[in-house]
């Protein structure tokens, strides 16, 4: 797939910032993600990134880390944080910005343990469809170390839809594509994952859900931790 996210943080790191990054859906009208916003210090993250990074504790995997602005903070903190992306763009201006571990690293690959992952910005998207759940699930696990935690967010998306829509499958099941400038990807599948499907899902698969936070837009912050 096309660096989109990898092309536009690097111009943007290298003085370029001419244009947005475009989400295109078969089902709602076209948005933007201002290449800026990945660019953001503590103070301008929402609460739900700012609850996370303050309730995180010990060794740190970072996933979908992007410009690398959470490794950073939690860096400052004196965490230890390795921080994965899919993006070699990303990951390249992660190490120039001053992230000490940052890989070009699908999550499926991760090796180690952790006593934190953070899966934020939607973190549950990653997981693409509900028949990864399961992977998904078995994965964290394997990562956690004795005692670890996982914190994801992510929001309930039936407030955009008619009740004539829901008969359709699961409505947080979402098909994208990204472009940026004169890049495009494919069509890629991103789960939004509603908070009480999230606590099934996390207790068939043998883990605890807390909810810690609830915003004003049907957006959550939950941690995860095993049974």
């Amino acid at each position: 797939m096309k660096d989109v996210f990898g092309k536009a943080i690097t111009d943007y790191f290298n003085g370029i910032n001419d244009a947005d990054i475009s989400v295109h859906s078969k089902d709602f009208e076209d948005d933007t993600i201002p290449v800026h916003y990945l660019f953001r210090d503590f103070s301008e993250m929402p609460k739900i990134e700012q609850l996370a990074l303050q309730n995180t504790k010990g060794s740190v995997l970072d996933v979908g880390c992007g410009a690398g602005s959470h490794a950073l903070y939690l860096q400052e903190q004196g965490h230890d944080v390795l921080a994965i992306d899919t993006s070699e763009g990303a990951i390249t201006t992660c190490k120039r910005r001053g992230v000490v571990q940052a890989r070009q690293l699908p999550f499926l690959e991760v090796e180690g343990t952790f006593d934190t992952i953070i899966l934020l910005m939607n973190g549950t998207g990653i997981i693409g469809s509900l028949q990864e759940i399961p992977a998904f699930f078995d994965k964290l696990k394997s990562l956690l170390s004795k005692n670890g935690q996982v914190l994801i967010d992510s929001s309930d998306l039936i407030y955009l839809f008619d009740e004539d829509d829901l008969v359709q499958g699961y409505y947080g099941q979402m098909e994208y594509k990204l472009s940026y400038k004169s890049i495009e990807t494919d069509w890629f599948n991103w789960l939004f994952l509603d908070k009480d499907n999230l606590n099934e899902e996390a207790k068939l698969h043998g883990f605890n859900c807390d909810i810690i936070y609830e915003g004003e837009h049907y957006d959550y912050l939950a941690k995860l931790t095993v049974q």
